[in-house]
């Protein structure tokens, strides 16, 4: 008898595992489980951290109302607007560099209440 809880590590008969939950693909749930939104008060705040990244700027962007994939998708098009790098960490995103003039312009031209947030 087969035992669904168990920490497979490799299988060609189950043809692999997720690794979230270690379930065969074939049952997993973890893809299946609605996308989350972050809860927001309408107000998309732009700042600049420094803090555990050896004094290196990052703007961040956070209180956008937008699910994973559109949040996905918002993070691409703003790091090739600022011809830098970046990234999405608990719903904020992380664009390399001082660019919060350039992205609160870009926000606000699509239609969000933008404020810069910090010094």
């Amino acid at each position: 008898m087969k035992n669904d809880d168990s920490t497979l590590v490799y299988s060609s008969e189950t043809g692999g595992n997720c690794k979230k939950c270690n379930k065969s693909l074939r049952k997993c749930r973890c893809k299946t489980a609605p996308a989350t939104t972050h809860a927001s008060d309408g107000i998309v705040r732009v700042g600049r951290e420094t803090k555990g990244r050896k004094g290196k700027a990052v703007t961040v962007v956070t209180g956008l109302p937008l699910d994973a994939v559109a949040l996905k998708a918002l993070a691409k098009d703003l790091k090739s607007r600022c011809g830098t790098g970046g990234t999405i960490k608990g719903g904020v995103i992380e664009i390399q560099g001082e660019h919060r003039d350039l992205l609160m312009e870009e926000l606000q031209k699509r239609g969000y209440n933008v404020r810069r947030s910090g010094g």
